[in-house]
């Protein structure tokens, strides 16, 4: 692989221009441009498919240095459109690496640019909020309209096209799947549960009492987009099947119940986001990424909020009052980490 040899361009929307590297695929990308703040877990975080649409950011001054394993992914693909960095390593050491990172990105046509100053660019982010983007390889496609992955259906672009079973239980769960990540799967198969794995706009309502309880994924874009699953969330909840939701599934939950969503100035990304416990001083470190969230003065009063981020005090969770309904904005799957909210899979298993 050539190494600081072909020049790149990240371009915003306010026509800003980061100079830098090609290290990936020399294709020219567009998405929505967002910074990620975590020290590990790229492989994770570029195959989660709650990045569709994204050109990622990495806040970490050095990517690469342990490269690309053939496990441990979170979906079957790469899910964002490019990748941002300020220093890469392509002589990368780990035991169980199988290729550099920069070889996995041309293998998948994803581009990515390095040698930029990604301090300025994520306070630039933080201080207007995230911005369209393209990046350019070579001085190709400087110009332009950038296309805005958040007016279309990315969740359709990401969920299965029809049902699929996992494990071997008598306590089984429909999961609406609008992005899922397959450790989200394999906590619940460890926990010996069954799922059935249906598509984000698949009508389950006359199966559900063959069902222990509901959960809807998460997944990318904005929760508005996922008519037909919040219509199908809000006449599960007459059966009072248990339900919980993570991340989108939580702004799908909440839409659901008649509250509304709003889109994030920058967002949270990253496994280092503080969540308290409601009415508590108990907090746990969580791993995160999404763009929206709930607004909570729209919040039915048979509800309540579960949890806050300490940071900007933003809704993390809501939950019924009295019924067995509840959801998170972090993921407690945990993957890349920290474990400290893993228990929230025994918590809604309790509810079966």
């Amino acid at each position: 692989m050539k190494e600081d040899s072909t020049p790149a361009k990240l371009i915003l929307e306010d026509e800003t221009v980061y100079n830098g590297f090609s290290f990936g695929s020399e294709t020219n990308t567009d998405g929505e441009v967002v910074f990620n703040t975590g020290m590990v877990g790229y492989t994770e975080s570029m195959t989660d498919p709650s990045y569709r649409g994204q050109i990622l950011v990495y806040t970490y001054p050095l990517i690469g240095s342990y490269g690309v394993t053939d496990h441990g992914w979170e979906s079957s693909e790469l899910q964002i459109r490019g990748v941002v960095a300020a220093n890469y390593q392509p002589d990368y050491s780990h035991w169980h690496a199988v290729k550099s990172l920069g070889d996995w990105l041309i293998e998948n046509d994803i581009p990515g640019i390095h040698g930029i100053d990604t301090r300025a660019l994520t306070k630039k982010l933080r201080t207007h909020g995230v911005m369209l983007g393209k990046i350019s390889i070579n001085n190709q496609n400087q110009s332009g309209k950038i296309t805005d992955p958040n007016k279309t259906n990315l969740v359709n672009e990401v969920s299965v096209k029809k049902p699929i079973w996992y494990g071997k239980s008598k306590k089984q769960i429909l999961l609406v799947d609008c992005g899922v990540k397959t450790s989200i799967i394999d906590d619940f198969i460890k926990r010996g549960i069954k799922i059935k794995r249906v598509p984000w706009n698949y009508n389950y309502l006359k199966e559900l009492n063959e069902f222990d309880g509901l959960f809807l994924s998460n997944g990318p874009g904005d929760p508005k987009m996922c008519k037909d699953t919040i219509k199908f969330t809000t006449e599960a909840f007459k059966s009072g099947i248990p339900q919980f939701g993570i991340c989108l599934g939580s702004q799908i939950q909440a839409l659901a119940a008649g509250a509304n969503t709003y889109k994030l100035k920058y967002g949270h990304r990253g496994q280092n986001q503080p969540c308290i416990l409601a009415n508590s001083k108990k907090c746990i470190l969580t791993s995160q990424n999404h763009g929206y969230a709930v607004k909570e003065s729209t919040i039915p009063s048979q509800w309540q909020v579960n949890y806050r981020n300490l940071n900007d005090n933003s809704v993390e969770g809501i939950k019924h009052k009295s019924k067995p309904f509840f959801s998170v904005q972090f993921h407690p799957e945990a993957n890349p980490g920290p474990t400290d909210a893993n228990f929230l899979f025994d918590e809604f298993i309790k509810t079966l």
